[in-house]
Parts: structure tokens; C-alpha cells; sequence
């Protein structure tokens, strides 16, 4: 009963959003965009050495456990924007990826590109992912990564409605493209800087090269004084 009445706060707050915002252009005469306030997180200025890897796409029902395997080797943790249909089918991997002490971020229940949707579409792909999550890990995501990093004023002002921040990067190694996993390693290790943010994934289509590479990043990473940390935490929110 508690969720439907959140979902329904959640959907009525956009609905009269929506409405607000066309009786505003019909008085005006011009057309009106939603406030784009709300912050998104590229990366984050800090003193120390830390930075977040992320994942998208997952939880796989093979690669996200290798490279869990890898972060607990090198005591690493790390952010994962789970898909809300992927943790529908395979609910066991995404409770790993938790009881783990690693982080879930919000990244839509069907990988719909958001700017492509109206608002009640955004809102509910954000809910029927958050819904997943609190139901079959009892676990609230407060992050949020739009599929594909599509943005615009009603993504934004949607996020900010389900209480969630928007988390982009400043690195992406294009992994589901690369497969060479030397290559994608030294994508990040070329740029990498105190408080980036990397892309990679979880759940690649064709043969991933992700857990090789990781292998190779994070034992430099950590030798050069990195701390992979969850966003939470490079935020200073954990």
C-alpha cells in the first residue's frame, strides 16, 4: 500500500507539473521548459585520491559476478545502474551486488532513452525500476543514470520529483564497442584524475572484454594511489 501511494504521489506531482507548465505557455503565448536546477554529477572535485567505476546495463547473470569477484580481490567497491527488467531476472545477482557493500543506482526498468518519452513515461520507468528494487532487495536507489546519458529539462526535473541525483561520467571507456581489454584500460588510465566518474558495463550483447580490463585497471589504479569508492561516498554522502 505504501509504495502505490508513493508512485502515485510521484505520478501526480509530474502530472501537474506537465499541466502547470502548458497553462503558463497558453497565458504567455510562448513556450515554457521545465527548470533545469537540478545538478548533475560528471565528476566531483576533491582532495584525495578517490574515483567511482561504474557499471550499467546489469545485473548479468555471468559478468556481473566475475567482476565482483575482482572488486572484492582488490578490496574495491564500486556503483552499479541496474536495469529494473534485469533485476526482475536475476534478483539473486542484484542481492550479491549489495551484501557486497557496493551501491544500485536507478538506470530505467526497460533501457528506454528518457528524452524520447513524455513524463509520465520517465516517471514510470523510473518507478517500475525502483519498485524492483525495493520489492525483490529491499534496497531505495538515490541515484539515477539515464540510458544513453540523454538528458533533458523534464528528465531532469522527474529525477528531482523521485528525490534522485543525476550521475553521468567524465570517462567512458566505450567497453560494449572495444574488445580489447588492454585498450579499454588504458582509456581510463590516459585521463584519470581525482574525482572522475568511469563508464563501464555489466551486460554487454556481444563478448565482453569488461572483467579483463578491470583486471588490469584496478591493480594499476590502486598502485598509483586510487581508491575506487561508490558515488555515495565521492559525493560525501556516505
Amino acid at each position: 500500500m505504501k509504495t502505490m501511494q508513493k508512485r502515485g504521489t510521484f505520478r501526480n506531482k509530474c502530472r501537474f507539473f506537465v499541466c502547470f507548465l502548458a497553462l503558463i505557455s497558453l497565458l504567455q503565448g510562448t513556450p515554457v521548459h521545465a527548470d533545469a536546477d537540478t545538478e548533475i554529477y560528471r565528476s566531483v572535485k576533491t582532495d584525495s585520491k578517490q574515483i567511482a567505476i561504474t557499471f550499467d546495463d546489469g545485473p548479468h547473470p555471468h559478468l556481473t559476478e566475475r567482476i565482483l569477484d575482482i572488486l572484492d580481490r582488490y578490496n574495491a567497491k564500486a556503483p552499479f545502474f541496474m536495469v529494473g527488467c534485469n533485476v526482475v531476472n536475476y534478483p539473486t545477482v542484484a542481492r550479491q551486488v549489495i551484501q557486497k557493500g557496493h551501491e544500485i543506482g536507478n538506470h530505467t526498468f526497460t533501457h528506454g532513452i528518457p528524452t524520447r518519452m513524455d513524463e509520465n513515461h520517465i516517471s514510470k520507468e523510473l518507478e517500475d525500476c525502483e519498485d524492483a528494487l525495493e520489492e525483490l532487495c529491499e534496497y531505495r536507489p538515490h541515484l539515477f543514470r539515464p540510458p544513453e546519458g540523454a538528458i533533458n529539462p523534464y528528465v531532469q526535473h522527474c529525477a528531482d520529483m523521485g528525490d534522485y541525483r543525476l550521475i553521468l561520467w567524465s570517462i567512458d571507456t566505450r567497453d560494449w564497442e572495444t574488445k580489447n581489454a588492454e585498450q579499454i584500460a588504458q582509456c581510463v588510465l590516459s585521463k584519470i584524475q581525482p574525482g572522475d566518474i568511469i563508464l563501464m558495463h555489466d551486460y554487454i550483447g556481444r563478448r565482453s572484454k569488461t572483467p579483463e580490463a578491470l583486471e588490469i585497471l584496478l591493480p594499476k589504479l590502486i598502485e598509483e594511489g586510487y581508491e575506487p569508492v561508490t558515488v555515495s561516498r565521492l559525493l560525501g554522502l556516505s
